[in-house]
């Protein structure tokens, strides 16, 4: 980590911009942590509010949209190639396709707040052919709105952003497993409902 504020303090908004792709992506880069440190630095005189927000805006852009296509090509023949195996047919993405038409879009929008998510959702957006205008609208105003807010915070708390920092990553890591928790749990119940309802109807 302290690497990774190292390469900022000495290259700048090159570096904030490849970082937050590559912690986009998925690798393991603390991306909200990074910002915070950010808004830090523009408090301090030593980035610019403008360039550091745009550096941070199009790294994040850039990344998640790294993400769709990964699911757009790749995603999409492994389901082509070994869905067989784990009973995933083109009927599948065809009904996550209708859901991120109907409301999971906003999972696109909100997912760069859940940890281990963000990369997610865009891999299985691409995989169910989303359209891209779709993807980057909901995907891109997210990132325009999470970059903003832990830039500001980070501008706003100034020196003690280290300790605040680690206190947000590590809630917004509980508030993750509770979402996808709460999550998984509706789509079972659901999915349990409508089974005891077809076999009545039956």
């Amino acid at each position: 980590m302290e690497a990774v504020f190292g390469w900022v303090a000495t290259y700048g908004y090159g570096a904030l911009f490849g970082l937050l792709i590559l912690g986009i992506v998925g690798l393991p880069i603390p991306d909200e942590t990074l910002l915070v440190f950010c808004g830090y630095l523009i408090s301090r005189g030593d980035l610019s509010a403008p360039g550091t927000y745009i550096a941070a805006l199009a790294g994040s852009c850039c990344g998640i949209t790294v993400s769709y296509f990964i699911g757009r090509t790749a995603g999409l023949a492994a389901v082509h190639r070994f869905g067989r195996y784990l009973r995933l047919e083109q009927k599948h993405l065809d009904r996550v396709h209708g859901w991120f038409d109907h409301s999971g879009h906003w999972a696109l929008f909100g997912g760069y707040y859940i940890a281990g998510v963000r990369h997610l959702t865009a891999i299985i957006a691409g995989a169910s052919n989303l359209e891209f205008h779709t993807f980057a609208l909901y995907a891109w105003a997210g990132a325009a709105t999470w970059v903003a807010a832990f830039l500001t915070l980070g501008y706003v708390i100034g020196a003690q952003w280290r300790a605040v920092a680690e206190l947000v990553h590590r809630y917004l890591i509980y508030a993750s497993v509770l979402g996808i928790a709460l999550t998984a749990l509706f789509y079972a119940v659901r999915r349990w409902s409508q089974r005891r309802s077809d076999a009545g109807g039956a």
